[in-house]
């Protein structure tokens, strides 16, 4: 991962909080969140649904905003104001995942926890059509299908104690979205792949699966 070190020498490193690390899923919970500042060269920045360049933006953030960064993970390439990465940061007041690339830290290396617990959006992997997303304040699951590839978006879920796999589907095809409750206890967690297959009330063949992620219920 080619990192440029112009952050280190632009101003001041950014003093991180200190992190407490929850286990839950191999995942880690954050105590406190790092800061940044977005620079471009003077357009906005998408935010995406999920940490690569080809998921859907779901808004911009403008060149010199200040972000607040709750976690950090590793997504696709993307070469911007500080040289090559695939670190993008997850920022919860922008609903999304913003490239490292454009964001002045202080520092070249990770200043937030590996993203899992509370994240509550990916997309499947390689080049296929689903997007998910869980809403913790009232137990939702949103599947979102972004493009005609011949599959089903879905998302499999488990409950605490192993009970699952558990699907949420979208069949509706390409540009819809289908926003179904789930049954999760008051603070109770739930582990979930973004996936594509073919439709079926059986055990689906899943397909392109993204990495797990553990979020819980508010």
């Amino acid at each position: 991962m080619k990192r440029s070190n112009l952050r280190r020498l632009a101003g001041s490193v950014v003093v991180l909080a200190t992190v407490g690390a929850l286990a839950v899923g191999g995942a880690l919970e954050a105590s406190a969140a790092a800061t940044g500042t977005v620079k471009t060269a003077g357009d906005p920045l998408n935010v995406r649904r999920a940490p690569t360049a080809s998921a859907t933006a779901v808004k911009t953030v403008a060149n010199g905003a200040s972000v607040t960064i709750d976690c950090q993970i590793s997504g696709s390439s993307v070469t911007g104001t500080y040289g090559t990465s695939t670190l993008w940061d997850y920022v919860p007041a922008l609903g999304g995942y913003i490239s490292d690339t454009y964001v002045y830290t202080g520092s070249d290396l990770r200043i937030a926890p590996d993203c899992g617990v509370g994240s509550g959006s990916g997309q499947c992997a390689g080049s296929c059509a689903g997007e998910g997303q869980y809403r913790s304040s009232d137990s939702h699951f949103l599947v979102y299908d972004t493009n005609a590839d011949g599959y089903s978006a879905v998302v499999a879920y488990w409950l605490k104690g192993g009970a699952g796999p558990f699907y949420v589907w979208n069949s509706g095809g390409e540009g819809t979205k289908v926003d179904k409750a789930v049954s999760v206890p008051h603070g109770g967690w739930v582990f979930y792949k973004v996936c594509v297959a073919n439709y079926t009330t059986g055990k689906p063949d899943l397909k392109s699966c993204s990495d797990g992620l553990t979020d819980f219920a508010a």
